[in-house]
């Protein structure tokens, strides 16, 4: 490791007691070590938050517990949780963007089949750590020790859902909660 100093200035302003105080500045200068072969530091990634809802077929066999832990251990820090039974209008309403799709009536009913917990999920870039963690949609595609993979069952009743875009996480995350619900913890 090859060192140099550079000079640090060092500035203080010293006001001298008397009737006719003048300020005087004095300034020294420090040698500080600086490792020349040092690589730059990495650019700090973006702190997002995204909205993570675990779907009924996984509240209903005791994965919750499970979901949440894998976030936790990949660095994603819950700001908002609340567990909620969504009405037929509710579930409309969040799954509009598929209502032109066949599957669409299929998942609204299963939606409200049973209770979801809803989250608020925020780190570094926790949209995309969010959307491969969950893995495929179809848990037959889904890579290995994906939450998917583990413990949906099929497309529909796929035990996850994950904001896709900055602007959607915007969205879902008002769609479930108040802005005095989240606590941001980075």
């Amino acid at each position: 490791m090859f060192l140099k100093f550079i000079p640090v200035f060092i500035m203080t302003l010293v006001m001298q007691v008397g009737l006719q105080a003048k300020p005087t500045i004095e300034v020294q200068v420090q040698n500080v070590p600086l490792d020349v072969n040092a690589k730059p530091a990495k650019p700090q990634e973006a702190i997002e938050q995204t909205l993570s809802m675990i779907k009924p077929d996984a509240v209903q066999t005791n994965h919750i517990g499970d979901i949440i832990s894998r976030f936790e251990q990949s660095g994603l820090r819950i700001a908002g949780i609340k567990m909620v039974k969504l009405t037929k209008d509710q579930a409309s309403k969040f799954y509009a963007v598929h209502k032109d799709r066949p599957f669409y009536n299929e998942l609204v009913n299963f939606m409200i089949s049973g209770p979801v917990v809803v989250m608020v999920l925020e780190g570094n870039n926790a949209i995309a750590k969010n959307r491969q963690m969950m893995g495929s949609y179809d848990p037959e595609q889904a890579e290995e020790d994906t939450i998917r993979a583990d413990f949906a069952e099929s497309k529909t009743r796929n035990a996850i859902h994950g904001s896709d875009s900055p602007a959607a996480a915007k969205d879902e995350i008002a769609f479930f909660f108040k802005s005095d619900e989240i606590m941001k913890r980075f």
